[in-house]
């Protein structure tokens, strides 16, 4: 009898001590899988699936800190809408996600949300500043980030309106490059400037 009792404490123990970690990780890791379906309903131009739409709580479960690696959708999209606009309005943030959300599967670019972020940087010539400045990638301003982070949720569900008129570039006000005569500009905000190809309008 004493035995099976010791038993059963051992195994509540086990149970118990393995239990946090469990639960811990299971919002996140469920979130990094719906997001893997749903960045690839947007890039096949499909509706999201209703079961596979993510929860303010999921989004915010994955990367809570901002100092995980960046290698998920989620992270990937809200690390680039808070590092690209995290000074600015939600509107701005808002825009910069839609301009990767626009990239995602056009051609050209990469199929998943990481790809796009990440692309040129095999040629130093990355599409988003902030992924190879040689500066630390982790989040200094948890508000923002909780913001940015929200705005990638919402964009993953296909749930934000467009700021940009289908826009695949944008710049600062501030400057003005070579490249923006060469493509229709398709809006603005009070921060960036947004263009697509003009064989895009065709």
């Amino acid at each position: 009898m004493r035995r099976i009792a010791s038993a059963l404490c051992l195994a509540a123990v086990v149970i118990v001590s393995t239990l946090p970690c469990a639960q811990a990780d299971a919002p996140g890791g469920a979130a990094e899988t719906k997001a893997q379906v749903l960045e690839q309903s947007a890039a096949n131009d499909a509706p999201p699936p209703p079961r596979e739409t993510l929860s303010s709580t999921e989004v915010q479960a994955v990367d809570p800190a901002g100092r995980e690696s960046v290698d998920d959708a989620i992270t990937c999209l809200a690390r680039t809408v808070y590092w690209e606009a995290k000074g600015g309005s939600e509107t701005n943030m808002e825009a910069v996600a839609n301009v990767v959300m626009n990239r995602l599967g056009h051609e050209g670019f990469a199929d998943t949300v990481c790809g796009v972020v990440k692309q040129g940087v095999e040629q130093k010539n990355c599409q988003f500043s902030w992924w190879c400045d040689g500066r630390s990638d982790q989040v200094q301003e948890e508000d923002r980030y909780t913001l940015a982070k929200a705005i990638a949720g919402k964009a993953l569900n296909q749930q934000l309106a467009d700021h940009t008129g289908g826009a695949l570039y944008f710049h600062d006000r501030k400057v003005a490059p070579g490249w923006g005569k060469t493509y229709i500009r398709t809006g603005a905000t009070d921060k960036f400037v947004f263009y697509k190809p003009r064989r895009a309008t065709q």
